[in-house]
């Protein structure tokens, strides 16, 4: 079968490799459609940590069953499902906690191991989440989505609570609209001029705010009748971004990273003790997300219609993605699978 490998940073290459063979406890699924994430961009540009080359990306995937096992969660072949992939160890003491997401010896498909930018993969089935409502499109978006609304889940947002969402990536609008259909008021910001008019346009969210006005923190303090958010998520892995958020959080407030910087993070301890602020990192997602996600796509209450701007076919990967991932007006970009035979 027809793969596409990053050998090396800046370059993809047309491999054949034999079609994978099925393990007990495993399903055989073919893949429709691939996210681009931003860990495939990085691992592009040869930026991404822990790393290795080469390696098949591709771990936001919309797949189709088409072998299976019986199975206690009752997934058969034909079942569209949304791959949640990232393997953990069952007898880690995370995962017995309920935290398979940040497992001790978590590995990342498509990252640490070979993903989905190949016409089939064997999965473990437990890492199958069925929707034969949504779209394989929409299957692709899922895992992005979820890694937000993890964030949200952490946050512990509640009932009436304002929220600042800084980053509008797509791990961030993931945050924004789960926020969203839990009926939050969300305020969203970033230095992008474009991404904050997709925001207000096409998510319709009513409060955009450009993160480099010099008149930033009056304008949050506006949004929020006079205070600052209880909530701040920063999705933006950017040292300043994530170092201010100390200062835009109420008195009492929480702060989620999700975006990832590789380095360290520096505070003032006299503000974050007078605020006596709490600092959460999220990393991921459980499973529990990936069910939540699903359901709110499948009513409506996540709209991902206005997500997908760019498409390009697996085989025109090694040509394409460069030029795909500079686009300006990228929101997020869909690779078809879907070979000619």
């Amino acid at each position: 079968m027809k793969t596409i490998q990053l050998e090396t940073p800046g370059k993809f290459r047309e491999i054949e490799e034999a079609e994978p063979q099925r393990q007990p406890g495993e399903a055989l699924v073919r893949v429709h459609r691939i996210g681009v994430c931003g860990t495939d961009i990085h691992a592009f540009h040869g930026r991404q940590p822990f790393f290795e080359y080469p390696r098949i990306l591709g771990h936001e995937l919309g797949v189709e069953i088409l072998e299976i096992d019986d199975n206690e969660q009752g997934l058969q072949a034909g079942d569209r499902c949304s791959v949640e992939p990232y393997m953990n160890d069952v007898d880690s003491p995370a995962s017995i906690s309920g935290k398979s997401n940040c497992c001790e010896s978590l590995s990342v498909i498509g990252v640490h191991s070979d993903g989905g930018m190949r016409p089939f993969i064997t999965v473990p089935v437990q890492k199958l989440h069925k929707s034969n409502a949504l779209s394989y499109e929409q299957l692709a978006l899922i895992e992005t989505i979820c890694i937000g609304a993890h964030g949200i889940e952490r946050s512990m947002l509640k009932d009436g609570e304002n929220i600042l969402v800084i980053g509008t990536g797509p791990i961030g609008l993931g945050a924004i609209q789960f926020a969203m259909s839990l009926g939050s008021k969300v305020i969203v910001a970033d230095i992008s001029e474009e991404r904050l008019a997709f925001c207000r346009d096409d998510i319709k969210v009513d409060h955009v705010l450009k993160a480099d006005d010099p008149e930033f923190e009056n304008q949050l303090r506006s949004a929020c009748n006079g205070h600052l958010p209880q909530v701040v998520l920063d999705a933006t892995g950017n040292r300043f971004s994530m170092q201010r958020a100390f200062t835009l959080a109420a008195h009492g407030g929480r702060i989620v990273f999700v975006g990832l910087l590789m380095g360290n993070i520096a505070f003032d301890d006299p503000n974050f003790h007078k605020r006596e602020l709490t600092l959460m990192a999220s990393r991921n997602a459980t499973p529990d997300t990936f069910k939540k996600v699903i359901a709110a796509v499948e009513s409506g209450a996540i709209d991902t219609e206005p997500w997908i701007t760019h498409r390009l076919d697996l085989l025109d990967v090694p040509d394409k993605f460069e030029t795909t991932i500079a686009e300006p007006k990228l929101i997020k970009a869909i690779i078809n699978t879907e070979q000619e035979s």
